[in-house]
């Protein structure tokens, strides 16, 4: 945990439920304009849930509870293998849903099913495998 480069979250609503960001679609930006779990690049020497905590208000307007984390891994970071980054599942509720109000990063958000995420061809397609990994220990 002391040494990590970023966190990204799948949240969770009613276990099928998946709240997605579409990435602002700037030239030179790394999947631009793709659908993107919440998170992003740790601070100073936050933990993995003060990171994502940080991100998800900043992105969403959303206060997430650490106790609400149903699952968490490292993986190598998307955007550089050689360094760690967190992966968690965080519940969320329709109490959250009804109070996001949009930061300044991104298009815009959605709800979208487990199934449809996965069979997506405009998501970021390495949280797929990393959402992969939570349903398998799910089953």
């Amino acid at each position: 945990m002391n040494d990590f480069s970023g966190v990204k979250a799948a949240l969770l609503l009613d276990n099928n439920q998946l709240l997605i960001i579409q990435r602002d679609d700037k030239p030179g930006l790394r999947w631009a304009g793709l659908w993107d779990f919440a998170g992003g690049a740790r601070e100073g020497n936050e933990t993995p849930f003060e990171c994502l905590a940080r991100e998800v208000k900043e992105e969403l307007d959303i206060e997430i509870k650490e106790q609400n984390i149903v699952w968490q891994k490292t993986h190598p970071a998307m955007h550089d293998p050689s360094l760690t980054a967190y992966f968690m599942v965080i519940k969320i509720t329709q109490k959250d849903i009804d109070s996001i109000r949009f930061g300044d990063e991104g298009q815009g958000w959605k709800l979208i099913s487990i199934d449809d995420f996965m069979n997506s061809h405009d998501v970021v397609e390495p949280l797929k495998g990393r959402l992969q990994d939570y349903l398998a220990g799910r089953r």
